[in-house]
């Protein structure tokens, strides 16, 4: 279901799930600028974990929102709460970690480039749980067959039994912590 305005939204989004209580979940096709602003501010969040490499801003944002990416949202009450990026594998290989990983070249992997949700709605409501649960289902409906992505090192043991950590970066560009590069199956 396409629809190319959501009530105060200036972006061309998929409509993926709604509910009754003002709970969106999106596909970003080309995003607006009072899209951009939230989006933006929401990222400020990371800063003190992940250095501001990590963030995104002005001059990147359309690095990540664009038509080669698959950008998730979801809103409440016409606020963007989180959002989950989906980058097709191959759109990285030109990054050394990529090689790593041996689906490189069979387009048969989404990597997730970030995944943040507003600090005040995390473990709360289930928000978080509800929009990986839509990005993972998109996935299988597109014919990933895996997906993958850096997480800080010890969280993709919270996934599902079949995930392997590929790699293990002590550094992680501006980050305090090692990350992990993982890769789950889509079943």
């Amino acid at each position: 279901m396409d629809k190319n305005n959501n009530n105060q939204s200036d972006s061309k989004i998929e409509l993926l799930a709604e509910s009754s209580n003002g709970l969106r979940f999106e596909l970003i096709k080309q995003i607006g600028l009072s899209d951009s602003i939230q989006i933006i501010n929401l990222c400020k969040e990371l800063h003190a974990l992940y250095g501001r490499n990590a963030l995104i801003n002005n001059n990147n944002i359309k690095k990540y929102f664009n038509h080669k990416t698959f950008p998730f949202v979801a809103r409440l009450n016409n606020e963007i709460i989180g959002f989950i990026i989906g980058v097709p594998l191959e759109i990285f290989s030109n990054e050394s970690w990529s090689h790593y990983d041996t689906n490189l070249g069979k387009k048969n992997t989404i990597y997730t480039y970030m995944f943040l949700v507003r600090s005040k709605y995390r473990k709360k409501f289930g928000y978080s749980k509800l929009l990986k649960m839509i990005y993972i289902n998109w996935c299988k409906k597109q014919n990933f067959k895996f997906v993958t992505g850096h997480v800080k090192s010890g969280i993709s043991k919270n996934f599902s039994k079949d995930t392997i950590i590929i790699k293990i970066f002590s550094k992680w560009h501006d980050s305090k912590f090692s990350f992990e590069y993982y890769r789950r199956p889509l079943k």
